[in-house]
């Protein structure tokens, strides 16, 4: 399978609603379609040369939007984290506080999982590529799996303090 067939998450708008500049639109072309190379090729194989091809711009016009593979990497990060939370998180408090949110939230995180089986989860792959090498972009991953990592915790000691869950919860235990 050549890199410009394989599929791509769908984009999102932008959250404010107003119009974004071109550069600022071609930019989130581009991680857009990093971000479907990523699920499919990982983190550690794209390449600005394989992202050009696939958005049909030129090498130098691709790296003009980030500076480096590592940014790009990043940015693909970064966008992941934003859909997760858009997905995960957000709709889960929509719900009352205590065990309806955490249900809420690990029933959203689930849903996504059993999409990702067929795509691939950036947060999976990412720790399986960058685990055992630091830098920016492991401390980008690791930064957006301890946001999520807390979210989780809070809605569990939430749902324990509403008399939701046993007093004698292990809040670790559960997380884990």
């Amino acid at each position: 399978m050549s890199v410009t067939e394989l599929p791509t998450m769908p984009s999102r708008p932008p959250r404010d609603g107003r119009a974004m500049q071109k550069g600022q639109q071609t930019k989130a072309a581009i991680v857009d379609a990093a971000l479907g190379l990523a699920t499919q090729i990982g983190l550690e194989g794209l390449s600005i040369g394989a992202l050009a091809e696939v958005t049909q711009m030129s090498k130098s016009g691709v790296f003009a939007h980030f500076g480096s593979r590592e940014e790009l990497q990043i940015s693909v990060i970064r966008e992941y984290h934003t859909r997760f939370e858009d997905e995960v998180f957000y709709p889960a408090l929509e719900q009352p506080r205590g065990l309806p949110r955490l249900r809420a939230m690990f029933a959203n995180w689930m849903k996504r999982t059993s999409v990702e089986i067929d795509s691939g989860c950036i947060y999976i792959s990412g720790a399986v590529e960058f685990d055992d090498r630091a830098g920016p972009v492991r401390d980008a991953l690791a930064s957006s799996v301890m946001t999520w990592h807390g979210a989780m915790e809070r809605a569990i000691v939430n749902a324990r303090e509403a008399g939701h869950l046993r007093a004698d919860l292990d809040e670790q235990q559960m997380l884990f």
